[in-house]
């Protein structure tokens, strides 16, 4: 079976990056087997571009990457709130953009796709520190402080830099289906999946040791995605009442446990769907939703598409 086609991925290294926000999707999509990606880390020019916090970075190519990229990922970098990146930046991250490459922030990165206004009316974030600035500098952008992520299609953002992990897994899902993504995430021992719209950060009213044992809650329950899971069920397994557990289930997730554990479900059969040659009822049995038709009842609203159209898909893509 031939190999997928081969993803460009640039880099883009301003003055002052963040060293682990570059060094994100760099090691995401560094090309290996199972990541058909290739790429290149960049900065305004080759040479030498002083990083944030002690480092900085000996780039081989300038912006001329960005013409080269499918991608383009824009780390944070140091004081985004003071004055726009060049003006050769932001054009070239605009010339990209029109070319069809699709744009990726980390962090206070998502100052420099706003200069290029490619954010204006729509949904972004950034680091929580940043987001009232960022809506002060670039009041047309439609900034969300309490997401991780916003993929808007073209335009993608993040929050802090742990969360430009979650928007590359997030990428590689889009891209190259669930077993992939989780293989990524095994492989950087990352969450699987974390929501895009969960929260940045906790209140920190909350006591610390319920996030540990929620988070084992979510494991336990992955584990047994083909039982019958109930609230009761979950809020016993956490050692809380039902109505504790939902309310902190949201504000650590994003979903509703019952939301939660639905989308579990359409990931596991997502990902047997691309790994397997079991049929749709007998993947709707293994996932704990009954019947073909209640798969394709939630396949269709969650994803906006059928079991069988989702197969098809991966199987041309592998063609």
């Amino acid at each position: 079976m031939p190999a997928p086609p081969l993803r460009r991925v640039a880099v883009l290294v301003l003055e002052g990056a963040k060293p682990l926000d570059v060094g994100i999707p760099a090691q995401v999509f560094t090309t290996r087997a199972s990541m058909p990606y290739e790429v290149r880390v960049c900065g305004p020019a080759p040479g030498l571009v002083t990083g944030g916090d002690g480092l900085s970075y000996h780039v081989a190519q300038g912006l001329d990457a960005l013409r080269w990229a499918d991608i383009v990922f824009v780390p944070g970098y140091r004081f985004p709130d003071r004055e726009d990146p060049p003006a050769a930046v932001v054009d070239a991250l605009a010339a990209a953009h029109d070319r069809g490459a699709r744009l990726a922030a980390i962090s206070t990165g998502a100052f420099a796709l706003a200069a290029t206004g490619l954010l204006d009316g729509r949904r972004a974030t950034t680091h929580w520190h940043y987001t009232k600035a960022l809506a002060a500098r670039h009041p047309a952008v439609r900034v969300d402080e309490n997401v991780l992520f916003v993929d808007e299609g073209s335009v993608l953002t993040s929050a802090g830099a742990a969360s430009g992990i979650d928007l590359c897994l997030h990428i590689l899902r889009g891209d190259l289906g669930v077993a992939a993504s989780n293989h990524a995430a095994r492989r950087l021992v990352a969450a699987p999946y974390r929501s895009g719209g969960q929260a940045q950060y906790v209140p920190r009213s909350v006591p610390e040791h319920l996030g540990e044992r929620f988070a084992a809650t979510r494991e336990w329950a992955l584990r047994r995605l083909g039982e019958p899971l109930t609230l009761a069920e979950l809020a016993r397994h956490a050692a809380v009442s039902p109505r504790t557990f939902s309310r902190r289930f949201v504000e650590d997730t994003g979903y509703t446990p019952m939301q939660w554990v639905m989308r579990a479900r359409i990931d596991a059969a997502r990902e047997l769907l691309e790994c397997s040659q079991r049929s749709v009822e007998q993947i709707a049995a293994d996932v704990g939703l009954g019947t073909g038709a209640n798969l394709r009842l939630h396949f269709q609203r969650i994803l906006g598409t059928t079991p069988s159209e989702y197969r098809r898909t991966f199987a041309e893509a592998d063609q």
